[in-house]
């Protein structure tokens, strides 16, 4: 055999190794994942989450929170020690993971063999998903600044960020806001979307699960520091390469943006990103800051005390309700920028 034919086509492996992750050998019907994910992306930003079912119906994310509720109640007793608290959250974390997965297989299965099977990975996917209401909750913050002052921020920011709202002027709100929608962007868009790419419907329900733990346990409190160490680790390892692209996306975004510098979300992603006491958030947060010019992150106030932070970007930290507006315009084009990606790999993988 000639060296030429022991030789692997490059681009032909990385086609095999990305449709072994989409599980195409499995099975032979059914549904395109990507394709799935294209359309459910779509309906979701359009009509946002189905709310007239959650009357009805239990979110699903509301019973992932019961499953860890119950963990946490049966397994995370303060009268235990806390190398047993640890070994505990860790096998909580496992058993959670396990059942999303198998519950991921399962719908996806169902995708690929029966003919109708996709409504079903459709509705979760569309169900878990929540750009549109990243960026309905953010205008709303917007919205009640310039309708009812700062009260209104404060009370209107309450429900996207951990931090005590009582202490924020109005430039406190407008930078929680933003802070928010960046961060977000990478957990609630890119991240998601990275899993759902490399192992289809698991990957993306066993990432949502674990970052749903990460936010209801992964605490540096009395209670929750040993049990919740493994869902915060896990959490920040599915995050890692996720939290980076969505930094170079909003980055890539600005160049789109009106009055927006890409040059310096790039500088200051790279400069500041380490700064934020999360291993990811500073991520697109230092990206978005030096988009927009300003300065974010800092000292902020949260239940457990003040968090001591470096500002990311070197801007004003006077931040104007109008940069609320750009940073929204950036996220609407991060957010097309990443559906384009899933795109491009979806004509990758049909065309092989």
């Amino acid at each position: 055999m000639s060296n030429m034919e022991r030789s692997i086509d490059g681009s032909h492996l990385a086609i095999h190794f990305s449709k072994m992750f989409f599980y195409d050998y499995l099975y032979d019907t059914g549904f395109e994942p990507l394709v799935l994910y294209v359309i459910a992306m779509s309906i979701e930003a359009y009509l946002g989450s189905p709310k007239f079912l959650w009357g009805v119906l239990r979110h699903p994310v509301v019973l992932i929170g019961d499953i860890i509720n119950f963990l946490d109640k049966k397994l995370n007793r303060e009268k235990r020690s806390e190398i047993d608290r640890t070994v505990r959250g860790f096998f909580s974390l496992l058993i959670l993971v396990s059942v999303t997965s198998v519950i991921g297989w399962m719908a996806a299965w169902l995708s690929f063999n029966h003919q109708f099977g996709w409504v079903i990975e459709l509705f979760l996917l569309i169900s878990f998903l929540s750009a549109r209401h990243l960026y309905d909750s953010v205008l709303a913050v917007k919205a009640a600044l310039r309708s009812g002052g700062v009260e209104a921020g404060r009370q209107a920011v309450a429900h996207i960020v951990g931090r005590d709202p009582t202490f924020l002027d109005e430039y406190g709100v407008t930078r929680a806001a933003i802070e928010s929608l960046a961060e977000n962007f990478s957990d609630a868009v890119v991240a998601p979307t990275f899993w759902y790419a490399l192992f289809g419907l698991p990957g993306f329900l066993v990432y949502k699960a674990v970052n749903t733990m990460d936010s209801m346990v992964g605490y540096k409190t009395s209670r929750y520091k040993a049990f919740g160490m493994a869902a915060a680790r896990f959490d920040d390892i599915l995050n890692f390469m996720p939290a980076r692209l969505a930094g170079a996306i909003i980055a890539f975004a600005a160049i789109f943006t009106p009055k927006t510098n890409p040059k310096n979300a790039v500088s200051s992603m790279f400069r500041d990103a380490s700064k934020h006491r999360s291993t990811n958030a500073g991520w697109p947060e230092a990206a978005m800051a030096g988009a927009l010019g300003i300065a974010l992150a800092g000292p902020r106030h949260y239940s457990a005390g003040i968090i001591q932070d470096s500002w990311m970007g070197n801007g004003s930290a006077r931040v104007s309700i109008n940069e609320i507006t750009k940073a929204l315009y950036i996220y609407i084009v991060a957010c097309l920028v990443v559906v384009g990606l899933v795109a491009s790999l979806l004509v990758i993988v049909l065309s092989s």
